[in-house]
């Protein structure tokens, strides 16, 4: 168990620490030299929290840009604000209708150098922006991406777990069944996993990671760069145990659940565990539950299941 925190607090969240940056700090926003980018749309990366994570090509694109697209105007206002930006700003989502991305891509097509931003890290990872880049792309436009903060790249750092082999499932669904479902797809890679849950639901999910996954360990991450950053990882049923008595804690939450632990285990005491399971669980729940609490594939566990099942009958 282990925390961690930020630093340097200016944030999304702290404006009296956030100060705006005056226009002659030009070793923080280098003065554009008038040389004009190339027509096309840019996947910018903007800050996860703390405003001063980001690139100094990222300002100078934002700079330059003809339109910043982005998710919500207030946001980005805030951020380009902080830095002495005054641009157009386009409200885009892909829920956005075919007219709104027609412009956007139209203006590429122009001539027009069009930022596509997220509210916070990059952009398509768990936000929106696919369906314009694949329109833009389809239209014969450039498309570039900026490289920058990234919330589950920064979860997956401080949470101590193996990081040589991870996947990202994004926002966790708000129903247990539809929860356990997408926990059920993975709980036999051979992976870290990484997901992301709202404060809310956070002793929920736990409850269903141990459910479906048995007892592994989990990182909870949150207010990720913020004044108030924390790391906590450590076995499941602690994590449980901890929340139940200090209560569900504040902000925006990254889950990283550690890969199952291979152990050896003889083909007796893989039947005895079953064995034990299947008093209480059908075949599939069964072979399910043991594969989380050895590391066994669940194939392998399902069809001695049978086996077991058709030799007693």
């Amino acid at each position: 168990m282990f925390f961690l925190m930020s630093d340097d607090h200016a944030t999304h969240d702290d404006d009296s620490q956030a100060q705006p940056i005056e226009k002659d700090r030009g070793w923080l926003l280098p003065a554009y030299d008038g040389r004009k980018l190339r027509a096309g749309l840019y996947l910018v990366a903007t800050p996860i929290g703390n405003l001063r994570d980001i690139s100094l090509r990222a300002l100078d694109t934002l700079a330059a840009a003809d339109i910043v697209a982005c998710e919500d105007t207030r946001v980005t206002g805030k951020l380009l604000a902080h830095y002495g930006l005054s641009k157009k700003l386009l409200s885009y989502n892909d829920h956005s209708d075919d007219k709104r991305r027609t412009a956007l891509v139209e203006a590429v097509a122009s001539g027009k150098v069009v930022a596509l931003v997220s509210d916070a890290g990059c952009p398509l990872v768990s936000d929106p922006g696919y369906k314009l880049v694949r329109a833009v792309q389809k239209s014969g436009g450039l498309v570039t991406s900026l490289p920058g903060a990234s919330s589950v790249l920064s979860a997956l750092q401080l949470s101590g777990l193996p990081s040589d082999r991870f996947t990202f499932l994004g926002f966790l669904p708000s129903k247990a069944q539809a929860r356990c479902g997408v926990f059920e797809e993975w709980v036999e890679a051979d992976c870290t996993l990484i997901v992301f849950e709202t404060a809310p639901r956070l002793l929920k999910s736990l409850a269903d990671i141990r459910n479906v996954f048995g007892e592994r360990n989990v990182a909870v991450v949150r207010e990720l760069t913020k004044m108030y950053e924390e790391v906590r990882c450590e076995g499941i049923s602690a994590l449980i145990e901890y929340y139940e008595m200090h209560g569900a804690p504040k902000g925006e939450i990254v889950l990283v659940i550690a890969p199952p632990e291979a152990r050896d285990f003889s083909p007796q005491a893989l039947e005895a565990l079953l064995k034990t399971a299947l008093g209480t669980m059908g075949t599939k729940d069964a072979a399910a539950h043991v594969a989380a609490q050895t590391g066994q594939s669940r194939k392998a566990l399902y069809d001695l299941a049978l086996k077991m099942a058709k030799n007693n009958a």
